[in-house]
């Protein structure tokens, strides 16, 4: 049975061409990393290269024979070139947000350090294995592995960790930690112990942290023998530290996306919608059409090759082939993106024209899907890491989707609407006694809307609010 399973999607699998690939990953892409991409593609294609806006070009080769390629007037100038500006296109501030990553800091830093080169190669592994936040959530074992099998260095786990203690020494203090014990314990064995205070905090980290996350206060100060107001002071040193010491450098930048560049820009003046794609940082593209001359002077008066031409043609026409294809695809990315934010807007007017979540319809991707007549999948991609710019704030396309809620009446709601009113009610509840999930449902209940423990404990979890017990202060 298994074999049949894999060769079903081994047969699923090889109905996707290489283009249709390219294209998916295309439609992936953020407005970030698109501009890239094309450059990348135009260092491997002689043929295509980049067009200045004022420029235009309305006669390009539609197909692969040599006969086409040398006539001029029967090929639409879209097949060949792409225009992502219009004329009547204004200027429009785009904010974005970037800087240097926690990678290249860390690695900056690294360079005042004593170290080999061999070390410097191992270290800079290291900082490229931290997550966001600055942990370092993989087995020291395994990154000898990839590290032998990847780079071809054999790397004892024994310099891995003194490579890592290196690391740990570096700013911010607390990166490269295994746990979240262990980065407060970097943090707080960087400051001086001048009071009791934090010689108290820093023995409840080292001997006593499961007791102090569960909140198991009244325990831990009868087994530290310390008062409560000892206790007090110790627990202030400890929330001043960082849980995310790299959370600093991945708010602004990531190592995916080091900008954040809306994908649409959305005015709303008096009454109306202005939707428009942002493509200023996008190259317009065309086909070289010095190739094309290339072509006829090849040929012959009747379109023939010669022998001795007929590999270099060949070349020619298959680059001259991979260039329209990909104007193409970025045309068709541009139309898909474009078609699917329309809907997406259209479904939302409410919600676009002044940001209250109140007004936020519930919607996942299947109800675009069936406005777009795109696959469900596609509207994911299409999504993914996206972003567009209103005049109340930039917003991930993603955060707008949602599932319904019904309330007492029969009226559905977007789970947004819930969770701000789970986080309200947290936010306001007395931390010496904090909301149950029970107690929170009845309070949702009340207000009529129909929710069930569980969901209450879903959405907690989804806003990242730890349990009741969790939440409980002295």
């Amino acid at each position: 049975m298994s074999n049949i399973n894999q060769r079903q999607v081994q047969t699923l699998q090889q109905k996707l061409s290489p283009q249709q690939i390219q294209m998916i990953k295309l439609l992936e892409l953020p407005t970030a990393q698109l501009d890239s991409r094309i450059k990348e593609e135009i260092e491997s294609n002689i043929v295509l290269e980049e067009q200045e806006p004022e420029q235009n070009d309305d006669e390009q080769p539609a197909r692969i024979s040599v006969e086409e390629y040398l006539k001029e007037d029967d090929t639409p100038s879209y097949k060949a070139h792409i225009n992502n500006r219009s004329k009547d296109d204004k200027q429009r501030p785009v904010y974005i947000t970037g800087g240097r990553s926690l990678q290249e800091s860390l690695i900056e830093q690294l360079g005042f350090r004593n170290l080999t080169q061999r070390e410097m190669m191992l270290a800079r592994y290291l900082v490229g294995s931290l997550d966001e936040d600055g942990y370092l959530r993989r087995d020291m074992e395994a990154i000898s592995d990839d590290l032998a099998f990847t780079v071809g260095i054999e790397a004892s786990t024994e310099e891995l960790e003194r490579l890592l203690m290196v690391i740990q020494d570096l700013e911010p203090a607390g990166i490269g930690a295994r746990s979240l014990q262990e980065c407060l314990l970097l943090q707080m064995n960087q400051l001086p112990m001048t009071s009791r205070a934090r010689r108290t905090a820093r023995k409840i980290l080292a001997d006593h942290f499961e007791e102090f996350v569960k909140k198991h206060y009244e325990r831990l100060i009868s087994r530290m023998r310390i008062t409560e107001e000892e206790f007090r002071e110790a627990a202030a040193e400890i929330r001043r530290l960082s849980p995310r010491p790299g959370g600093s450098f991945s708010e602004g930048t990531g190592d995916a996306a080091p900008y954040i560049i809306p994908d649409f820009l959305l005015d709303y003046q008096n009454g109306k919608f202005d939707l428009q794609f942002n493509s200023y940082n996008v190259p317009e593209l065309r086909v070289n059409r010095r190739y094309v001359e290339m072509m006829r002077e090849m040929a012959s008066p009747d379109g023939t090759v010669s022998e001795e031409n007929r590999e270099a043609v060949q070349f020619v026409k298959s680059k001259i082939d991979s260039a329209k294809w990909f104007i193409s695809a970025i045309k068709q990315r541009h139309d898909t993106l474009m078609h699917t934010m329309r809907e997406i807007l259209d479904y939302q007017q409410e919600y676009f024209k002044d940001g209250d979540k109140s007004r936020l319809r519930p919607m996942i991707l299947k109800d675009i899907a069936d406005r777009t007549g795109l696959d469900v999948s596609t509207i994911s991609r299409v999504v993914n890491s996206k972003y567009v710019q209103t005049h109340f704030g930039v917003l991930s396309l993603k955060s707008l989707f949602s599932e319904a809620m019904q309330t007492e009446s029969g009226e559905e709601v977007s789970s947004h609407e819930i969770k701000q009113i789970l986080q309200d009610c947290i936010a306001e509840e007395d931390k010496r006694h904090p909301l149950t999930d029970e107690v929170l449902m009845d309070i949702l209940n009340a207000k009529g809307y129909r929710i069930a423990r569980r969901t209450v404990a879903k959405y907690r979890e989804m806003l990242e609010i730890p349990v009741a017990r969790l939440r409980k202060q002295i």
